[in-house]
């Protein structure tokens, strides 16, 4: 299986968004599709490597975010199936709720940043058990259950043993260049004790290598998680004393976005990587994330 990195190119920035092509005499199948509003350029990367957008057959979602699951429904209408968490699949053939809820964060921006979303038919969605596997050509895809960024969160592995890869979705976190691992953090699911529980299942998985669709691959695996699990950590009790607060500042996104800036300089990033950064994980939706994740345990 030969797995071809898709660049989106999203919002005009490199290594923001990834789509992974993955090709086999027998077929051709995806892992991500991104947003509808980057389609044409996905048809377009797709046929630069000599391929035909309308031979993918199966696709592959870590879960239902925009960025990731957004043109689920092209492909499907092109006949492939599309295999997505069963907490997710719902929102997928009726998608309605899930745009208006994201039209309400992003407004007048949200045909620009995302595109449309239509239903798929569900006899076109399929939802695996948690280590299942799903034959793709003849070689095993293994659903693991992912939870921590999203309850509807899968990462797939393909292959078996010390040479199999995973496809890890935001779970892994967010690293472009040769910048620092971040974990992205955005409402309603973040869960930090259940994303740790996650970070482990990945260690003790056999595979070395690990796919981020922000971005491409990462071959250090548990140096990465080690990094990811303290930055995960380290925003987590940064954002805890203003969620105990009756009100917190109203600057409260930059002054999160200047600590995240802060960290990225540390690590010897520029302002351009730091603009990616940015692209592929907002900070104001982490401030979102994180506030809503202690907002919930402080009223358990």
């Amino acid at each position: 299986m030969k797995i071809h990195t898709l660049d989106l190119e999203f919002q005009g920035l490199d290594h923001a968004i990834a789509v992974f092509l993955l090709e086999h005499p027998a077929g051709l199948a995806l892992v991500e599709c991104g947003p509808a509003s980057t389609l044409p350029h996905l048809d377009d990367a797709i046929r630069q490597k000599g391929f035909n957008p309308d031979d993918i057959r199966i696709v592959f979602l870590s879960h239902i975010h925009f960025d990731h699951a957004g043109a689920a429904w092209v492909w499907a209408e092109r006949g492939a199936d599309i295999w997505v968490h069963p907490k997710g699949l719902p929102h997928l053939a009726a998608p309605e709720r899930l745009y208006n809820s994201a039209r309400q964060i992003y407004g007048d921006a949200m045909d620009r940043l995302w595109g449309e979303m239509r239903p798929i038919p569900t006899d076109r969605l399929h939802a695996p058990e948690h280590g299942q596997s799903v034959d793709l050509f003849g070689l095993p895809m293994v659903a693991h259950y992912t939870p921590g960024h999203a309850i509807h969160h899968i990462a797939w592995q393909l292959g078996e043993g010390t040479g199999s890869v995973v496809f890890t979705g935001d779970v892994a976190g967010v690293r472009i260049g040769n910048g620092p691992v971040q974990p992205p953090c955005p409402p309603p699911d973040i869960d930090v004790e259940a994303w740790q529980q996650s970070i482990q299942l990945l260690r003790e998985l056999p595979s070395e290598t690990l796919y981020l669709t922000h971005y491409d691959a990462v071959y250090e695996k548990n140096r990465h998680l080690d990094v990811l699990e303290t930055n995960l950590l380290s925003w987590a009790n940064w954002m805890k004393p203003y969620a105990e607060m009756p009100e917190p500042p109203t600057d409260l996104v930059e002054q999160f976005k200047a600590f995240v800036a802060a960290q990225l300089k540390e690590a010897g990033a520029d302002e351009y990587l730091i603009q990616r950064y940015e692209a592929a994980n907002p900070a104001f939706m982490s401030v979102a994330g994180l506030m809503r994740y202690w907002k919930k345990k402080m009223t358990r």
